[in-house]
């Protein structure tokens, strides 16, 4: 496997059950606080706990972006106004030009939310409602077309749904779009919103748990799912900023052995991380911090915890932070990837939130506790159905690594 040059990230922002923008999302980590809440979403309630982002309801697009209005387009248009990254992302349109910056976002619903919507209101002869009969809402590229429409931009739009590693494949897509020198820049990210389809589809699998998710405890008893937005801006060199931190290396592997289920050795996981720290020529000694995909399913959890144990030292601070936000399903892959931008930026390494006694699969590396420290080198795993893999390698962009 070929080593990568380092991608610059120049802008990045994620807002989640915990609130808009990435002070939220740190703040809520170094107070030890989950923002899970018992599920009241939907008409008829499901008995969990779910990570909702609050003012969705009451906060509709602006006037001109109103033909795309729904539930999940508004928490795009909230992820894009944080922490102004909307300003940045225009920057680099006018910096490159519309036609030479990509946008790669990921999602595995999209916004479906708003057809199961459209279906309980049926009108006599079948048809939906008139004020949800919108063909630009009810396609899997709304997202993608949305922001795309947003931004003005004129570059390769694209819509990457691998499941729950999908908002972290939108990375290495975008590193060969910018090395193949196609585009200049690319705007990733992903966006989910809860509803009725992934709430009640992960209870007939009986994955979903009754309380708060407790990732790698000995008596986890399944996920907790939220719903998020992030974004990032990639551009093939920094301008003016040495310091931003870098894609270094991405992994990706799809090991088809069961529909929900992982491979029991992780092979596929496996696999992903060895292209990932090839691609940033590193070992997994010099990896400081592990953002684990972490769900607190039995199966996944278990799988990854043996990884982690054979292949990183003692030293490799490692957690889930699913305890705060919840399972955000398409979005989970860009939530932890600014997660570990901030580790890298601030030297805060978040505990694994609501886990109070962690299974015996578990190595030294998972940690209940949070931890201060220099991190130079950090990884994060997604792994979704069906085996779709993803790991990221980000770093430190102050100084050339050797």
């Amino acid at each position: 496997m070929q080593r990568i040059a380092p991608t610059p990230i120049t802008a990045y922002t994620t807002t989640t059950a915990a609130g808009p923008g990435n002070e939220a999302l740190l703040a809520a980590m170094r107070a030890g606080q989950s923002a899970l809440r018992a599920n009241d979403f939907g008409p008829a309630p499901l008995a969990t706990w779910i990570g909702r982002v609050a003012g969705l309801e009451s906060a509709p697009l602006p006037k001109a972006l109103a033909s795309w209005d729904c539930r999940n387009n508004r928490l795009a248009w909230m992820g894009l106004v944080a922490d102004g990254f909307i300003d940045a992302a225009l920057a680099a349109r006018e910096r490159y030009g519309a036609a030479r910056v990509a946008l790669v976002l990921g999602t595995s619903t999209s916004s479906i939310g708003a057809t199961e919507d459209a279906y309980r209101e049926l009108d006599a002869e079948g048809r939906f409602p008139a004020h949800n009969r919108n063909p630009l809402v009810h396609m899997p590229h709304s997202l993608a077309s949305f922001v795309h429409e947003a931004l003005g931009l004129e570059g390769p739009c694209v819509t990457i749904s691998t499941a729950c590693s999908s908002s972290a494949k939108v990375f290495a897509a975008a590193e060969r779009m910018l090395r193949l020198g196609l585009v200049d820049a690319a705007i990733v990210g992903g966006v989910d919103t809860l509803c009725g389809s992934v709430l009640w589809g992960f209870n007939a699998l009986q994955l979903v748990s009754p309380t708060a998710c407790r990732p790698f405890d000995a008596g986890r008893d399944g996920i907790s799912i939220g719903e998020a937005a992030g974004f990032a801006l990639l551009e093939r060199a920094a301008p003016a900023n040495r310091e931003a931190p870098q894609l270094l290396g991405y992994g990706e592997s799809s090991d088809a052995h069961h529909m929900s289920t992982p491979h029991p050795e992780g092979l596929g996981a496996e696999r992903a991380l060895d292209a990932a720290l090839a691609r940033a020529g590193a070992d997994a000694s010099e990896i400081d911090h592990i953002n684990l995909h972490g769900t607190a399913s039995a199966k996944n959890d278990e799988v990854e915890a043996a990884l982690v144990a054979r292949r990183f030292p003692a030293r490799t601070h490692a957690s889930s932070t699913k305890g705060f936000t919840g399972h955000t399903l398409g979005a989970a892959g860009i939530v932890e990837a600014a997660a570990s931008l901030l580790a890298i930026e601030t030297g805060f390494m978040p505990g694994t939130v609501n886990t109070r006694t962690l299974d015996a699969a578990c190595g030294p590396q998972i940690r209940i506790e949070p931890a201060w420290g220099e991190v130079r080198l950090a990884l994060s795993n997604s792994f979704g159905f069906g085996g779709n893999n993803c790991v990221l390698v980000f770093g430190r962009g102050a100084e050339p690594r050797p």
